[in-house]
């Protein structure tokens, strides 16, 4: 019941980042909500027990770009429950830079689901239109690109506990943030934006920043220590599912045929490839390993294989 109230909390968590959307320029968005799931808690957890190197980097790729890149798309126009869809294709590009980048060798049911969920994002590419703009579809394909970039770098950095490294992360992300939405939004549309926040848009950054980053973080770390990655991996495939449903119960957006099919394909083709048993990694290419490494969030197992998917 935790995997599924986790994936729910996820899945979500993309209704929240509507409402935030509607209330805050998308910069400033992401760094208030990277600010609130890094402070105080950076202060009262101790250092992140990996190298700094990883913690900037993923910090970067994964808080600032992919972050940046998700809520630019949804901003502009491409509904929440499409957005927690199409960013599952991170598998698909995970699965390219694993084989270029880490040597590995998918299967041939790997290279099947890949195939699949490729059709999946296809379908939803002819579908565009007014109601989900070209514009809104390339950036958060864009963010599911810089996702898996991640994807490869948490696969190398093999955080021991990602809890504490998510926390981290959440801090490098703020300042540039911050930067960034000060540079393109300018202060008049962020004192606007502040000055106009109400209970919405605070439940909002509290939903995404406390429930899915710390408390979504916290309760997937349990279950992989206490299940394994294996058995835990395949709830995250639940996430669109919530994602699609909550906003069509909260936000209104309707659930067509054609959509559904594309959910289907794209999450189909995902488990496929995640129950490929794709080739091991060369020992050249292979990270080291660590005794007590759990990490609940995008650790690479294996090609295009994700142990968590979190907006």
């Amino acid at each position: 019941m935790l995997a599924v109230a986790v994936a729910a909390a996820w899945g979500c968590n993309f209704v929240a980042i509507e409402v935030g959307l509607d209330r805050m320029p998308p910069l400033l968005f992401g760094a208030l909500r990277f600010a609130l799931a890094a402070f105080p808690a950076v202060l009262l957890i101790g250092g992140p027990r990996t190298p700094w190197r990883w913690v900037l980097g993923i910090g970067l790729v994964l808080g600032v770009v992919k972050f940046s890149l998700l809520f630019a798309g949804m901003a502009a126009g491409l509904p929440a429950g499409l957005s927690s869809l199409l960013l599952q294709s991170q598998a698909i590009f995970t699965t390219v830079f694993a084989v270029a980048l880490l040597r590995e060798r998918p299967g041939l049911r790997q290279w099947a689901g890949l195939a699949v969920a490729v059709a999946g994002v296809g379908l939803v590419a002819s579908r565009l239109g007014s109601d989900r703009p070209v514009e809104g579809f390339v950036l958060v394909l864009a963010a599911a690109t810089a996702w898996s970039v991640s994807n490869i770098m948490m696969r190398r950095a093999a955080p021991p506990d990602m809890l504490r490294f998510m926390v981290w992360v959440s801090a490098v992300a703020t300042l540039p943030l911050f930067a960034l939405s000060l540079l393109f939004e300018g202060p008049d549309r962020i004192g606007a934006a502040l000055s106009g926040l109400d209970l919405s848009g605070l439940g909002a950054l509290v939903y995404i920043a406390g429930i899915s980053t710390l408390a979504g973080f916290a309760g997937w770390g349990v279950l992989i220590k206490r299940y394994g990655a294996a058995t835990v991996a395949p709830f995250s495939m639940l996430v669109p599912f919530f994602g699609m449903s909550s906003a069509a119960l909260f936000l209104g957006e309707p659930l067509r045929a054609p959509d559904v099919i594309a959910g289907a394909l794209v999450i189909g083709g995902v488990l496929l490839g995640a129950t490929g048993g794709g080739a091991a990694v060369p020992a050249a290419a292979a990270p080291p390993r660590r005794a007590a490494s759990h990490e609940p969030d995008q650790r690479v197992v294996g090609a295009g294989r994700q142990v968590a998917s979190s907006a």
